[in-house]
């Protein structure tokens, strides 16, 4: 799993098991943090030309089937049946039905030798549909003891049951808008949110951005780095204030648009919350004071490896040519079994 944050490739060794139910158990995990270089590549990635893009799908796919070779050696792992690989976002806009995740999943199945599915999104916006989000999948039948289940990574993201259907959406930005102001800094990301705590919120900014109309939508698209940057930075761009009282606000931000969804659908319910976001202690302060509900945060693994484990087990749902994509929560014409299947030449 490579995610918009830009932090790191995330990696997740994982067997399932069905009785009835699934269940998972995860032997070994690992991020291997980019290095500026790639940092830049995939950050830039969206500028390039078709040439030089097809290029970096090739060499991405040979790297990440490096590291997942690496990988199983430095723990000692047993051959895996499959390779589950999201990629990296480059574009993702379903409104004109196109989505974009680098990492050739062919490359990876030759570098390792074994069968990888990848490209998760494609056929879901080819149905109409969001692309976005697939976790919930993974909510419904890994974490059902759940009455929510939050995401906060470059964008949060939520799921939970409305009697029988599944429902999800995307909230708002939380990373892909902190991690950049820290970046200005000179810092990677705001340790623990406390750059923001020692900043001021500014209200006149807070209110520009819970003006976004996406917030009102009563079907929410799903958000991608194409609105960030046309809707979201400029408003924070404008301002003159100090970058600790962007961060301030931007994370006020987030916990009213956050705890506003928690309390409409799962008011004094659990909520597990898992990403990157749920390291950042300042954050999290504001969500659960806003929030009427019982907010958990798991063990480090899930947390920073959620994302991936539930790829992985995308996969296997697509292996077996089971449903692994929702209508209900992407919007497309029908449910579908995702994924593209390649098999090792040698």
């Amino acid at each position: 799993m490579s995610g918009t944050s830009l932090d790191g490739l995330d990696l997740c060794f994982v067997e399932f098991n069905f009785d009835g139910n699934w269940s998972f158990k995860i032997s070994a995990t690992e991020c291997i943090e980019y290095d500026s270089e790639w940092r830049a590549k995939l950050g830039n990635a969206h500028t390039l030309a078709p040439v030089d893009l097809a290029e970096l799908n090739i060499v991405f796919g040979k790297y990440i089937g490096q590291h997942v070779c690496a990988f199983l050696t430095k723990f000692h792992l047993a051959d895996p049946d499959l390779i589950c690989s999201h990629g990296h976002t480059v574009f993702h806009d379903p409104a004109n039905r196109y989505t974009l995740q680098i990492g050739s999943g062919d490359e990876i199945a030759n570098c390792t030798g074994n069968t990888t599915i990848s490209d998760f999104r494609t056929l879901d916006v080819s149905l109409g549909g969001q692309g976005a989000p697939l976790v919930p999948m993974g909510d419904e039948l890994l974490f059902s003891e759940f009455d929510m289940c939050l995401n906060l990574g470059g964008f949060s993201n939520i799921s939970y049951r409305m009697g029988d259907t599944r429902r999800a959406f995307d909230i708002c930005p939380v990373n892909i808008a902190l991690n950049p102001l820290a970046n200005v800094l000179g810092k990677p990301y705001d340790l623990a949110g406390e750059l923001a705590r020692s900043g001021n919120e500014d209200e006149q900014l807070l209110a520009d951005l819970n003006q976004l109309p996406v917030y009102s939508q009563m079907n929410r698209p799903s958000l991608s780095r194409e609105w960030l940057e046309q809707a979201f930075l400029p408003i924070i761009q404008r301002s003159e204030k100090s970058i600790e009282t962007k961060l301030r606000t931007v994370v006020e931000h987030a916990a009213q648009q956050i705890s506003s969804v928690i309390n409409a659908h799962a008011a004094g319910g659990s909520v597990l919350v898992t990403g990157g976001g749920a390291k950042n202690t300042f954050l999290m302060e504001r969500i659960s004071a806003l929030s009427n509900t019982n907010v958990v945060i798991p063990e480090s693994e899930i947390i920073d490896f959620k994302e991936a484990l539930i790829f992985a087990f995308l996969g296997v749902l697509k292996y077996h040519g089971e449903i692994n994509v929702l209508k209900s929560v992407t919007g497309a014409e029908r449910d579908s079994s995702s994924g593209h299947i390649s098999l090792p030449t040698k």
